[in-house]
């Protein structure tokens, strides 16, 4: 798993911007992180490498983006995907048939495809609200309750919904708060502040090109998540790696991701006592 250089925490936002996650290449000693497009990697001895073996699974170009992400959101491990649905769906895959997820009613329409359309027919459960209300989110945790998403401000009615108050119920629920800044970067979404992990959705791509980056605090969900980037396919190309770098906010344990064309974000977030914590992963 990609980990933070922990130097590279100290110095502040806008340093980190820049600097964060990129040192010399040690061949020639370029300063930028030159883009590596080989697909696989010389192997010393069976299981004995340099630390690459397919570029699916851990690219070096990829590996100085999401570095750069972990520090800007200080956490830990940084995953970066090919777009925000393909770490979307990879951080559902957290999740287990009969399990129910608290979703806001106005959502991405792709979210909402992802949960109506395909994942209900792998056994989860969704309820659809206007999560403006705690009270009405409260009303709809059930003790099968895994996780619950919002939207703030919403895509595209622009609803906003109280975090720090839905964080809280996904607390005593023990499920994962997942909070999307499709229309707020989280860079200064400070209602994010503290939220255990987050996942962000949009950024600004000149291009247009897809792109999803992921940074993590607790190794209980960086594992499966890097085993779902590595082995779903679901991993950011090199290219796109070298050619954008992402902001985003807010400590703990933090996951977030990007795509698409506009400088937007979504967030996800974990209760640190979710009992996804406890399950274990065959990897």
């Amino acid at each position: 798993m990609t980990r933070v250089f922990d130097e590279d925490l100290i110095p502040g936002f806008g340093t980190r911007a820049i600097h964060a996650g990129q040192r010399p290449e040690p061949l020639a000693g370029a300063i930028m992180t030159p883009v590596y497009l080989t697909s696989t990697y010389v192997q010393e001895g069976l299981g004995q490498n340099k630390g690459y073996e397919y570029a699916r699974g851990k690219n070096p170009t990829r590996e100085a983006f999401e570095r750069n992400v972990a520090a800007l959101e200080n956490g830990r491990h940084g995953f970066a995907f090919a777009s925000g649905m393909a770490c979307l769906d990879s951080i559902m895959k957290l999740l287990r048939a009969g399990d129910h997820v608290i979703c806001a009613e106005n959502v991405y329409g792709g979210t909402f495809r992802l949960f109506d359309k395909i994942l209900q027919n792998f056994g989860l459960s969704f309820s659809f609200i206007d999560t403006r209300d705690p009270q009405r989110v409260a009303d709809a945790v059930t003790p099968k309750t895994r996780a619950i998403l919002v939207e703030t401000p919403s895509n595209p009615l622009m609803r906003r919904t109280d975090i720090a108050a839905v964080a809280e119920i996904a607390r005593r629920a023990g499920a994962l708060l997942i909070v999307d800044n499709t229309l707020k970067c989280a860079a200064s979404n400070t209602d994010c502040t503290g939220t255990p992990i987050c996942f962000a959705r949009l950024i600004n791509l000149p291009d247009n090109a897809l792109k999803g980056s992921n940074s993590v605090s607790s190794c209980d969900f960086a594992a499966p998540l890097y085993f779902f980037l590595g082995n779903c396919w679901a991993g950011a190309s090199s290219s796109n790696s070298a050619k954008y770098a992402f902001a985003a906010g807010s400590p703990s344990t933090r996951c977030s991701c990007a795509m698409k064309s506009r400088y937007v974000q979504s967030t996800f977030t974990a209760s640190t006592s979710s009992p996804l914590k406890s399950r274990s992963y065959r990897l």
